[in-house]
């Protein structure tokens, strides 16, 4: 949907102006070791959105189902899925139903045995998969080890047009490696969607803060991080606008989260601080261990 109105900006560098934007729709709920349970709830939050005039939504990272520490790399295969399998197309026939774009996760077969990967999805109005982006930074740190599950994939996805702007994908732990999303920015995106599950622990909460409204501020982008709630997560989906404010923080509530991106603003930001075009590349390749 497409709003117009005057309003004052709290920034430095907006006055008045006019205003476009869109509405995306940020899904925070707690997924069980079901599947089928779970897809019922995407759909039924697929529907939702779309009623509320959203034009994208953005689930969290596994999605699909909660694996616990008891469930072996063997299980976890078995019940992976490919990209035309039930569970993607269900979540692509319910996008062109509502007529909305969503952004979601599944566990995706793979040809090493006993291994998926973790994989990030986005699909247009249509119900066309129109981007896959495969998890390159797997989990083994803090006491956790994906690697002994999962497989890690091998290249960043290119950052591909949507109705809120050009996205780039990242999931979870890509957060914590600022050179991933510095190459989506720098590619052209203007909002990175992050689908995750962030482990609760000592600082966790706040290390999950602090990364997501850096990676807004340095890269002059919106940050949209649906996460996972209860089982073993922190919850705290946000959204954070270009200049590290955030939009929205969803605390520890299962449901839908509602945000207007304004590109106008990603322009300004990058305009008035324009931390991409002061990089100096020429100089950083110079410093050796």
């Amino acid at each position: 949907m497409v709003h117009f109105m005057f309003v004052p900006r709290v920034y430095p560098f907006i006055a008045i102006q006019l205003i476009y934007f869109v509405k995306a729709a940020v899904i925070q709920f707690k997924a069980s070791t079901k599947k089928e349970d779970n897809l019922k709830k995407i759909v039924s939050y697929i529907s939702k959105a779309a009623a509320k005039n959203a034009t994208l939504c953005a689930f969290p990272e596994f999605m699909m189902f909660f694996t616990n520490s008891s469930q072996t790399s063997k299980q976890l295969a078995s019940l992976a899925e490919t990209i035309n399998d039930t569970f993607v197309t269900t979540i692509a026939k319910a996008a062109k139903d509502n007529h909305i774009q969503v952004v979601g996760s599944f566990y995706e077969k793979s040809k090493k045995k006993d291994r998926v990967y973790d994989t990030s999805f986005v699909i247009d109005k249509s119900g066309k998969v129109i981007s896959t982006y495969r998890k390159i930074h797997l989990y083994d740190a803090l006491g956790f080890k994906e690697s002994d599950k999962m497989i890690s994939g091998s290249k960043i996805a290119k950052p591909v047009k949507t109705s809120i702007g050009k996205i780039g994908m990242m999931i979870c732990y890509d957060l914590r490696f600022p050179e991933m999303s510095r190459s989506l920015a720098v590619a052209g995106s203007e909002v990175l969607i992050i689908p995750s599950a962030w482990v609760k622990g000592n600082m966790k909460e706040e290390h999950w803060i602090t990364i997501n409204k850096t990676r807004a501020i340095e890269n002059g982008c919106y940050i949209i991080a649906p996460d996972q709630v209860g089982n073993i997560y922190c919850g705290r989906s946000l959204v954070v606008d270009p200049y590290g404010k955030i939009l929205l923080d969803m605390k520890k509530k299962q449901g839908i989260g509602f945000v207007n991106i304004d590109l106008d603003i990603v322009k300004q930001t990058r305009k008035v601080l324009p931390l991409l075009k002061n990089r100096r590349t020429d100089v950083y390749p110079t410093l050796k261990a």
